[in-house]
């Protein structure tokens, strides 16, 4: 996997999305989150993205929430020329689906799986009970 992720989130969203992951995948050196907390700006945040990719040639960005701090500032760096895809409204679904096209090579499809992983559980029961009274 030649593919970093980077998450970004308000608070430490970001690292218990990574912990809850590898808890299910394993662990996941390519995989790295960087959090905006409480005493922190923008500056600081920024300092801390920057440090964290580097490195990195190839990398992509799942924030927790479109027109948040850690979705402007490195908003800012794509309106700046930097070759960086950003997704808000990241999930759980969506960084596994990261793990999984990283293993098999599968088209990336971000957003239709966080939709897709969106169900209201009451109307699948209430499903199951028709198809059961049947």
């Amino acid at each position: 996997m030649a593919k970093h992720l980077v998450l970004v989130s308000h608070g430490r969203f970001c690292e218990e999305l990574k912990a809850s992951t590898e808890m299910i995948m394993g662990p996941q050196d390519n995989i790295h989150a960087v959090a905006l907390l409480p005493e922190e700006g923008p500056e600081e945040f920024t300092a801390k993205f920057e440090a964290c990719v580097a490195d990195f040639e190839d990398y992509i960005v799942f924030a927790d929430l479109l027109g948040g701090t850690p979705c402007n500032t490195v908003s800012r760096l794509i309106l700046e020329g930097r070759a960086i895809d950003l997704y808000a409204g990241m999930n759980l679904p969506m960084v596994i689906e990261f793990i999984n096209n990283s293993l098999v090579g599968g088209e990336e499809a971000y957003p239709a799986r966080a939709q897709e992983s969106i169900v209201k559980v009451n109307d699948l029961l209430s499903n199951f009970d028709d198809d059961e009274d049947e």
